[in-house]
């Protein structure tokens, strides 16, 4: 069983150049002491000195379509052209480290958040999850999920951005960037000074190349909303849908997809789900990197149950177009072919670090390198969400981690440290989840959670129906656990059994005959370490 983080992590040790990445952040970081954060980075960005003119046309809408390269002024006050602070992407990262600079009275008039969007920052897990719903089954949309509501925080709508004085540029993507000279360059022209500027760009769907039909009518990758609203539309007209990849994002896609009722020409709706393409070096089941080939099987049935079927152990040759132009069917190498008038690949992601020529990068995680405070080499520059590389405390090694719990923490502990005295390094605990078939009328609503390092020996607890439980225990210590339909107060139990570590009697739990049973043995095992260790 792979380790879930394996191919975005590394011991903290280790670096393409094999040098001590620890040696790697001293050479290159030179952090203010505790006491002159704040005041050093105030006149460091009050000294700026700004050679973009506001005077440049407003866009009429906030947060919706405007025409490319337009600036949209959330407050009078940037008349003056004061850029102190400089949020380079507008994903779920952004808009959580947004509500932190209003929290401490440093947005208005102080902050700009730059994005390659048309919309102010929203919850992005929406788009593979309840936005594919069909029209009957009430589908999410904006304004339902604009950050934070996925925290539980305020929807922070474009009008929650006028209100706080912040400044939006949308759909004007940062092109360039020069470290020595503070200056941003966007895709229309426009240059911006910082004071300090924040990178949280995330990253960009991995895509097939155009000679295999990648960029073919009807093949669908997801990561922003004009995305969803595509494959919304396709869906609309489908008959045969096909899902490449069985990672999160095929997962997802595809429980939404079944959702749909789908005229097809023998009066059968298939999906056709693509869990493992060799020539991409996917694993044979579910979610590979996370699952084991157990609680894929169960995952894998029920996905079957809801119209949903599998073809494993092939490799795609192209997808194929008809007279139109679009997608109609997708070719194998084994010779065979499947109909589809609609694609959607997930394969993965990669970074969004083009822009940021110069700036320290993680060759081996494929992010900016970044420390326990989320500072990349460049003074005042910072990297948060995705798109960092960072330490994680808790196994001492590198990671790079592609969640929007990572993105909201990340954003949150990144904040604080600039604004404030902070020095406590991010000490991540990280945090896997997903839903699917919540679509009304569903028979079943799926709702995992995972936390901590899936390393070890895993124990396979619990039937599927009702709850499932998977425990990963190494040299006797519980690393990681899983829970499928826990209760709330189960769900509570798992960050701190995690987090803890305890020692487990492997006997005993294997022994017990249900989830509730499990993880009574697990809570008494950290209880146990807690007055041992208290």
């Amino acid at each position: 069983m792979n380790n879930l983080l394996n191919l975005i992590t590394l011991p903290i040790n280790q670096s393409s150049s094999n040098q001590s990445i620890l040696e790697t952040n001293k050479h290159h970081f030179t952090p203010m002491s505790s006491s002159t954060t704040t005041v050093g980075r105030r006149l460091m960005a009050l000294s700026s000195s700004i050679s973009f003119s506001m005077s440049s046309l407003v866009s009429t809408r906030r947060g919706g379509v405007s025409k490319r390269g337009f600036a949209a002024l959330a407050s009078a006050d940037f008349a003056n052209e004061n850029r102190e602070f400089v949020i380079v992407g507008g994903g779920n990262a952004a808009g959580y480290a947004a509500r932190e600079f209003v929290e401490h009275g440093m947005a208005h008039g102080r902050l700009c958040i730059v994005s390659k969007e048309a919309y102010a920052p929203y919850e992005r897990p929406a788009l593979t999850k309840g936005y594919l719903f069909p029209h009957d089954k009430k589908p999410s949309r904006l304004p339902g999920f604009y950050t934070c509501v996925g925290a539980g925080g305020e929807r922070q709508t474009p009008e929650w951005y006028t209100d706080k004085g912040i400044e939006m540029i949308y759909e004007d993507p940062v092109t360039e960037t020069n470290f020595e000279k503070q200056i941003l360059t966007t895709e229309s022209g426009k240059v911006l000074k910082y004071g300090s500027l924040i990178i949280a760009t995330g990253c960009t769907a991995s895509r097939l190349p155009e000679g295999v039909g990648g960029n073919l009518l009807g093949v669908h990758y997801i990561r922003e909303v004009v995305d969803a609203d595509s494959l919304v539309s396709s869906l609309e007209k489908a008959h045969k849908v096909v899902v490449v990849g069985g990672g999160y994002i095929g997962m997802e896609v595809a429980a939404a997809a079944a959702s749909w009722k789908l005229d097809t020409t023998v009066g059968i709706y298939f999906s056709f789900f693509y869990s493992s393409i060799q020539a991409l070096g996917r694993g044979e089941h579910l979610l590979p990197r996370l699952f084991t080939s157990s609680l894929a099987q169960k995952y894998e049935a029920l996905y079957q149950e809801n119209g949903v079927n599998f073809v494993k152990g092939v490799s795609i040759r192209s997808f194929e177009a008809g007279s139109n132009g679009r997608v109609n069917a997708v070719k194998l190498e084994n010779g065979s072919t499947i109909d589809a008038d609609t694609v959607i690949v997930g394969i993965g992601a990669r970074p969004n670090v083009g822009p940021f020529k110069g700036i320290a990068l993680n060759k081996n995680l494929g992010g900016i390198q970044v420390d326990g405070q989320f500072r990349t080499n460049a003074p005042g520059v910072f990297a948060i969400g995705d798109v960092a590389a960072f330490p994680l405390k808790l196994y001492d090694r590198m990671a790079r981690v592609e969640h929007v719990d990572h993105a909201r923490r990340s954003a949150l502990h990144c904040i604080r440290t600039l604004l404030t005295a902070n020095t406590h390094p991010y000490d991540y605990l990280p945090y896997f989840y997903s839903r699917v078939f919540e679509q009304e009328g569903s028979s079943r609503k799926i709702w995992w959670q995972f936390f901590g390092d899936n390393v070890g020996e895993p124990i396979e607890i619990g039937k599927f129906d009702p709850k499932i439980a998977t425990f990963w225990i190494e040299s006797g210590k519980l690393k990681g656990v899983l829970v499928e339909s826990g209760s709330t107060e189960e769900f509570e139990l798992l960050p701190k059994l995690a987090r803890s570590q305890p020692f487990i009697d492997i006997a005993k739990l294997q022994g017990t005959s249900s989830v509730e049973e499990a993880l009574e043995v697990a809570r008494t095992s950290l209880q146990r370490q807690k007055k041992v260790s208290g």
